[in-house]
């Protein structure tokens, strides 16, 4: 298989359960706009995280709500606050980084949900069947920017899969990619 898809760069957000959310906020979660994957959206809401003395502001609260807490962040975010969290699938959080989370209404402290969220191509299961991929499986990005590469990235089926690339924005700022740019994807590298 080999195909081209767009690109979505991920910053640094957080994804809630409901119970966690009304803890930091008084108001509901607000629609700023929609995401490609069908269902999810940006939220008006921001948060602030801590970990230990060192603090980040203003990730944006990725709805609807979910059954786990999570802060995803880059590299770069993890230097900042001095952590060194796991590279992992959304939702993995056993054993990550704990984290205070800040909301208008009040904090919450976490034991676990920070990771640097791994590279991944969102599919549908009918893009899947398509492009015979299975959930998990590593595939391989080219990219032929102007600066050239090939990224490994792990396949992410779900029934709201937009065809699609995400990664964080060091992985953009590395290789100079924005939203939309175009790379080629392979089961082969």
């Amino acid at each position: 298989m080999e195909t081209i898809t767009k690109v979505g760069v991920s910053n640094h957000h957080v994804h809630l359960t409901k119970e966690v959310y009304e803890k930091l906020f008084a108001e509901e979660l607000t629609l700023k706009n929609k995401l490609h994957q069908i269902g999810e959206f940006a939220s008006n809401q921001t948060v602030d995280i801590k970990c230990g003395e060192n603090e980040l502001k203003n990730l944006r609260i990725i709805g609807p709500f979910r059954k786990y807490n999570q802060v995803e962040i880059s590299a770069n975010d993890a230097r900042k606050l001095g952590v060194k969290p796991p590279v992992r699938k959304s939702g993995d959080i056993k054993g990550s980084v704990p984290v205070t989370i800040i909301g208008p209404k009040g904090q919450v402290d976490l034991e676990e949900g920070v990771i640097l969220a791994n590279r991944h191509v969102h599919f549908s299961p009918s893009d899947a069947q398509k492009y015979k991929v299975v959930d998990d499986q590593t595939l391989y990005v080219k990219i032929d920017g102007v600066k050239k590469g090939i990224i490994e990235a792990q396949a992410k089926v779900s029934d709201n899969g937009y065809f699609e690339l995400h990664i964080d924005t060091d992985d953009a700022f590395a290789f100079l990619l924005n939203n939309g740019d175009e790379v080629k994807v392979s089961d082969k590298l």
